[in-house]
């Protein structure tokens, strides 16, 4: 046997020797984990610790049996309590009773919320009181505010809607804030009127219609355009 294939040998015999110990090493390692895990546990396939097993959940360090209440289920979870109420119930210390509906509500299954009232209804205390829409008004699918808004061509005035007053030259804009209506192009707003816009020579209305700018190459000076170097 020459020196190359002993050494091959020897390197062989050493790997195997190593994966034997560390074998016996992962055993014992496994052996003293399963050992030092509690009744009703099984201990962790990775790293260490171990976890209370189905129907049991883990107080100080030992493994308590979950103790379902009537209507309530399993979360299959080693913390905690180990169960939640079932749809319909509420917990109600170590019980689970059921949610008193009031009527127009309905069950939600939305987390801390366990009912809610139906549209035209909104939540008074324990109950659900009808919304009061005014006339010209309708049901909003907002949950906050009154629960009504105004429909076009009025405005809020404190719980009632009122018709938008349009004055000569003016649209209504299909917004029931601020006053609901805009001039006319080629007018301003003048309090509650809408006015001409004065167009001075050499100027055209601006893009919003309701102001003027000067032709190139004028420029403007006050109420007028004027060419540059000009004393107006």
């Amino acid at each position: 046997m020459n020196i190359i294939e002993l050494s091959c040998d020897l390197r062989a015999a050493i790997l195997v020797t190593v994966a034997f110990f560390a074998g016996a090493t992962n055993v014992a390692v496994a052996q003293s984990t399963a050992g030092s895990a509690p009744a009703n546990a099984t201990a962790n396939t990775y790293g260490t610790g171990w976890r209370c097993d189905q129907g049991f959940r883990k107080v100080d360090d030992t493994c308590a049996e979950v103790v379902l209440p009537d209507n309530a289920y399993s979360t299959n979870s080693s913390y905690g309590l180990g169960w939640k109420c079932k749809h319909g119930h509420a917990k109600n210390g170590d019980t689970c009773i059921a949610v008193q509906v009031p009527e127009n509500g309905y069950l939600t299954a939305v987390s801390g919320e366990s009912w809610r009232c139906h549209r035209g209804y909104r939540k008074d205390g324990e109950t659900c009181a009808a919304i009061a829409v005014p006339s010209n008004g309708y049901l909003s699918e907002s949950s906050t505010g009154p629960g009504w808004v105004c429909g076009r061509g009025y405005t809020v005035a404190e719980s009632d809607c009122v018709a938008i007053v349009v004055p000569e030259n003016a649209y209504l804009t299909g917004r029931a804030y601020w006053t609901g209506w805009e001039c006319s192009r080629g007018y301003r707003r003048d309090r509650d009127a809408c006015v001409a816009v004065q167009l001075p020579e050499n100027a055209h209305l601006n893009f919003s219609g309701n102001d003027w700018e000067c032709n190139k190459p004028f420029r403007k000076r006050q109420n007028a355009c004027v060419t540059q170097g000009s004393n107006q």
